[in-house]
Protein backbone atom coordinates (compact mmCIF):
# COMPACT_ATOMS: atom_id res chain seq x y z
CA UNK A 1 0.00 0.00 0.00
CA UNK A 2 1.11 3.41 -0.89
CA UNK A 3 -0.25 6.12 1.20
CA UNK A 4 -0.77 9.64 -1.20
CA UNK A 5 -1.23 12.68 0.35
CA UNK A 6 -3.38 14.70 -1.92
CA UNK A 7 -3.55 18.98 -1.25
CA UNK A 8 -5.55 21.57 -2.87
CA UNK A 9 -3.83 24.64 -3.48
CA UNK A 10 -5.87 27.96 -2.73
CA UNK A 11 -7.47 28.15 0.51
CA UNK A 12 -5.85 24.89 1.85
CA UNK A 13 -2.15 25.37 1.35
CA UNK A 14 -2.89 28.99 0.97
CA UNK A 15 -4.40 31.86 2.94
CA UNK A 16 -5.95 33.36 -0.58
CA UNK A 17 -7.42 31.92 -3.76
CA UNK A 18 -3.89 32.91 -5.91
CA UNK A 19 -6.08 33.63 -9.23
CA UNK A 20 -7.05 36.69 -7.59
CA UNK A 21 -4.23 37.27 -6.03
CA UNK A 22 -1.74 36.48 -9.00
CA UNK A 23 -4.11 38.81 -11.19
CA UNK A 24 -3.34 42.02 -9.22
CA UNK A 25 0.49 40.43 -8.91
CA UNK A 26 0.91 40.49 -12.81
CA UNK A 27 -1.57 43.10 -14.22
CA UNK A 28 -2.12 45.48 -10.89
CA UNK A 29 -5.43 46.32 -8.86
CA UNK A 30 -6.83 48.34 -11.70
CA UNK A 31 -6.81 45.46 -14.00
CA UNK A 32 -8.17 43.16 -11.49
CA UNK A 33 -11.13 45.13 -10.78
CA UNK A 34 -11.58 46.14 -14.65
CA UNK A 35 -11.95 42.66 -15.15
CA UNK A 36 -14.19 41.58 -12.57
CA UNK A 37 -16.87 44.22 -13.66
CA UNK A 38 -16.66 43.39 -17.36
CA UNK A 39 -17.41 39.63 -16.65
CA UNK A 40 -19.69 40.54 -13.36
CA UNK A 41 -22.38 39.10 -15.52
CA UNK A 42 -21.00 35.74 -15.83
CA UNK A 43 -19.42 35.78 -12.58
CA UNK A 44 -22.50 35.94 -11.01
CA UNK A 45 -24.69 33.64 -13.03
CA UNK A 46 -21.05 31.14 -12.08
CA UNK A 47 -22.28 31.77 -8.58
CA UNK A 48 -25.63 31.07 -8.65
CA UNK A 49 -24.69 27.51 -10.42
CA UNK A 50 -26.25 29.01 -13.92
CA UNK A 51 -23.19 29.54 -15.70
CA UNK A 52 -19.79 26.66 -15.87
CA UNK A 53 -17.59 27.99 -13.54
CA UNK A 54 -14.63 26.38 -16.06
CA UNK A 55 -16.24 28.56 -18.88
CA UNK A 56 -16.35 31.81 -16.24
CA UNK A 57 -12.55 31.25 -15.44
CA UNK A 58 -10.95 31.12 -19.19
CA UNK A 59 -13.01 34.03 -20.29
CA UNK A 60 -11.51 35.82 -17.85
CA UNK A 61 -7.66 33.81 -17.68
CA UNK A 62 -7.99 35.11 -22.01
CA UNK A 63 -9.07 38.58 -21.43
CA UNK A 64 -5.97 39.50 -19.03
CA UNK A 65 -3.48 36.75 -20.21
CA UNK A 66 -4.27 36.47 -24.19
CA UNK A 67 -1.28 37.37 -26.33
CA UNK A 68 1.83 37.53 -23.42
CA UNK A 69 4.48 35.26 -24.22
CA UNK A 70 4.68 32.41 -21.97
CA UNK A 71 8.23 33.44 -21.25
CA UNK A 72 6.59 36.52 -19.26
CA UNK A 73 4.02 34.21 -17.72
CA UNK A 74 6.26 32.23 -16.34
CA UNK A 75 8.44 34.81 -14.87
CA UNK A 76 5.82 36.20 -13.43
CA UNK A 77 4.89 32.49 -11.65
CA UNK A 78 8.37 32.35 -10.61
CA UNK A 79 8.62 36.50 -9.12
CA UNK A 80 5.09 35.75 -7.46
CA UNK A 81 6.16 32.89 -5.64
CA UNK A 82 9.57 35.02 -4.28
CA UNK A 83 7.72 37.89 -2.99
CA UNK A 84 4.13 36.72 -2.05
CA UNK A 85 4.60 32.61 -0.83
CA UNK A 86 5.56 33.61 2.58
CA UNK A 87 2.79 35.84 3.16
CA UNK A 88 -0.19 33.40 1.17
CA UNK A 89 1.55 29.86 2.46
CA UNK A 90 -0.68 28.37 5.81
CA UNK A 91 1.79 27.24 8.85
CA UNK A 92 -0.47 24.20 9.57
CA UNK A 93 -0.44 23.35 5.99
CA UNK A 94 3.29 23.37 5.40
CA UNK A 95 3.75 20.94 8.77
CA UNK A 96 1.41 18.89 7.62
CA UNK A 97 3.06 18.33 4.06
CA UNK A 98 6.38 17.92 6.09
CA UNK A 99 4.70 15.66 8.22
CA UNK A 100 3.79 13.85 5.60
CA UNK A 101 7.18 13.51 3.76
CA UNK A 102 8.96 12.19 6.70
CA UNK A 103 6.52 9.34 6.76
CA UNK A 104 7.55 8.59 3.18
CA UNK A 105 3.95 9.60 2.21
CA UNK A 106 3.63 10.38 -1.65
CA UNK A 107 2.38 14.34 -1.71
CA UNK A 108 0.19 15.65 -4.59
CA UNK A 109 -0.93 19.37 -4.94
CA UNK A 110 -4.30 19.08 -6.78
CA UNK A 111 -5.76 22.61 -7.92
CA UNK A 112 -7.80 24.33 -10.37
CA UNK A 113 -5.19 27.34 -10.72
CA UNK A 114 -3.01 27.36 -13.50
CA UNK A 115 0.28 25.14 -12.94
CA UNK A 116 2.59 28.16 -14.02
CA UNK A 117 2.31 29.66 -10.88
CA UNK A 118 1.67 26.89 -8.42
CA UNK A 119 4.64 25.15 -9.50
CA UNK A 120 7.58 27.07 -8.19
CA UNK A 121 5.40 26.55 -4.76
CA UNK A 122 5.45 23.08 -5.68
CA UNK A 123 8.81 22.60 -6.21
CA UNK A 124 9.29 24.64 -2.68
CA UNK A 125 7.16 22.17 -0.81
CA UNK A 126 9.07 19.12 -2.48
CA UNK A 127 5.60 17.83 -3.75
CA UNK A 128 6.02 14.57 -5.32
CA UNK A 129 3.14 15.94 -8.31
CA UNK A 130 1.36 18.66 -9.07
CA UNK A 131 -2.19 18.37 -11.17
CA UNK A 132 -3.81 21.59 -12.05
CA UNK A 133 -5.30 23.65 -15.03
CA UNK A 134 -2.76 24.39 -17.64
CA UNK A 135 -2.73 27.27 -20.27
CA UNK A 136 -2.62 26.73 -24.02
CA UNK A 137 0.59 27.98 -25.92
CA UNK A 138 1.09 28.45 -29.30
CA UNK A 139 4.26 29.58 -30.73
CA UNK A 140 5.40 30.57 -27.07
CA UNK A 141 2.22 32.84 -26.94
CA UNK A 142 -0.90 32.38 -24.29
CA UNK A 143 -3.68 31.57 -26.42
CA UNK A 144 -6.33 32.87 -23.80
CA UNK A 145 -7.83 29.06 -23.93
CA UNK A 146 -6.71 26.26 -21.26
CA UNK A 147 -5.21 22.94 -23.11
CA UNK A 148 -6.80 20.49 -19.93
CA UNK A 149 -9.97 20.80 -18.51
CA UNK A 150 -10.58 23.25 -15.62
CA UNK A 151 -8.75 20.93 -12.85
CA UNK A 152 -11.82 21.81 -10.91
CA UNK A 153 -14.38 19.03 -9.28
CA UNK A 154 -14.86 15.61 -10.77
CA UNK A 155 -11.63 16.83 -12.90
CA UNK A 156 -9.41 16.16 -10.02
CA UNK A 157 -10.41 12.62 -9.04
CA UNK A 158 -10.06 11.84 -13.10
CA UNK A 159 -6.38 14.00 -12.84
CA UNK A 160 -5.46 12.26 -9.64
CA UNK A 161 -6.69 8.58 -11.15
CA UNK A 162 -4.58 8.99 -13.92
CA UNK A 163 -0.97 10.47 -12.15
CA UNK A 164 -1.73 7.15 -9.96
CA UNK A 165 -1.74 4.88 -12.82
CA UNK A 166 1.13 6.97 -14.41
CA UNK A 167 3.25 6.96 -11.58
CA UNK A 168 2.33 2.73 -11.13
CA UNK A 169 1.04 2.99 -7.38
CA UNK A 170 -0.78 -0.49 -7.43
CA UNK A 171 -2.48 0.10 -3.69
CA UNK A 172 -3.00 3.79 -3.12
CA UNK A 173 -4.58 4.73 -0.02
CA UNK A 174 -5.43 8.34 -0.25
CA UNK A 175 -5.54 10.93 2.26
CA UNK A 176 -7.00 14.34 1.14
CA UNK A 177 -7.28 18.02 2.09
CA UNK A 178 -9.68 20.85 1.12
CA UNK A 179 -11.79 23.60 1.57
CA UNK A 180 -14.56 24.07 -1.17
CA UNK A 181 -17.04 22.62 -3.64
CA UNK A 182 -14.26 22.30 -5.79
CA UNK A 183 -12.74 19.65 -3.30
CA UNK A 184 -15.96 17.62 -2.89
CA UNK A 185 -15.69 14.69 -5.36
CA UNK A 186 -12.19 14.91 -4.67
CA UNK A 187 -12.82 14.63 -0.59
CA UNK A 188 -15.65 11.83 -1.34
CA UNK A 189 -13.03 9.62 -3.47
CA UNK A 190 -10.82 9.34 -0.26
CA UNK A 191 -9.50 7.24 2.24
CA UNK A 192 -9.33 9.57 4.30
CA UNK A 193 -10.51 13.26 4.07
CA UNK A 194 -9.81 16.38 5.59
CA UNK A 195 -12.09 19.35 5.20
CA UNK A 196 -10.74 23.19 6.16
CA UNK A 197 -8.19 21.55 8.12
CA UNK A 198 -5.55 24.28 8.24
CA UNK A 199 -6.10 27.35 10.35
CA UNK A 200 -6.52 30.49 8.47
Amino acid sequence: MTRVAVFDFDGTITRKDTLIEFIRFAKGSAALYWGMFVHLPWLVLMKLHLYDNSKTKERVFSWLFKGMSIEKFNEFGEKFYETKAEKLLLTDALKAINEHKQKRDKVVILSASIETWVQPFAFALQADGLLGTQAEIQNGILTGKFATNNCYGKEKVERLKKWIVENKIVEPYIIAYGDSRGDKELLEFANERYYKQFEQ
